[in-house]
């Protein structure tokens, strides 16, 4: 099986997993943002162009569940999964702490995003400081979440030789 079917099967898990199991799992009012999570792995793993594509595909995906417009997780996570894969060159592999870092710095970036892009379209009610709590909360979630997303994303993308010069000579993930 190719790596792109592998991705795209562990996308539709993931929104399955979002939509109905999540819900259940709120704390504090939040959820863990597993196609955000999921995007920084690929990222990481795989460079800022992979990771910017699986990004918008997971929020596009995740928008069509969303009442805000069509396209504002598609924009944020694309927008994040390509910065992440930049910073993840400079670092190291083998660290514990890289998941829940990248994880938490990804929820912060993507949720400010979100909030910013979607108040310059319209969406005022997103530009509240309540939005900032929440960004913030989900941001610690989504930290905790990520040393568990790292190596489901790392299995489907198995096979597939270092994508990134800082990973040539280097275990992965």
């Amino acid at each position: 099986m190719t790596r792109a079917i592998r991705l795209t099967l562990l996308l539709i898990a993931i929104v399955l997993v979002q939509t109905t199991i999540l819900p259940y799992l709120r704390v504090f009012g939040v959820v863990a943002d597993l196609g955000l999570v999921a995007t920084i792995a690929v990222a990481y793993r795989e460079g800022p162009e992979t990771g910017a594509i699986f990004g918008f595909a997971a929020g596009l995906s995740m928008d069509l569940f969303l009442q805000t417009p069509l396209g504002l997780s598609a924009l944020a996570y694309a927008l994040t999964g390509y910065f992440i894969g930049i910073l993840q060159g400079g670092l190291l592999r083998r660290a514990w702490w890289v998941p829940p870092v990248l994880g938490a710095l990804g929820g912060i970036i993507a949720g400010l995003l979100f909030i910013g892009i979607g108040a310059l379209v319209g969406q005022e009610q997103l530009f509240a400081l309540r939005s900032l709590r929440l960004v913030l909360l989900a941001a610690v979630y989504d930290a905790i979440v990520a040393p568990i997303m790292f190596p489901i994303v790392s299995f489907a993308i198995r096979g597939a030789g270092p994508r990134t010069t800082s990973e040539v000579g280097r275990p992965g993930w």
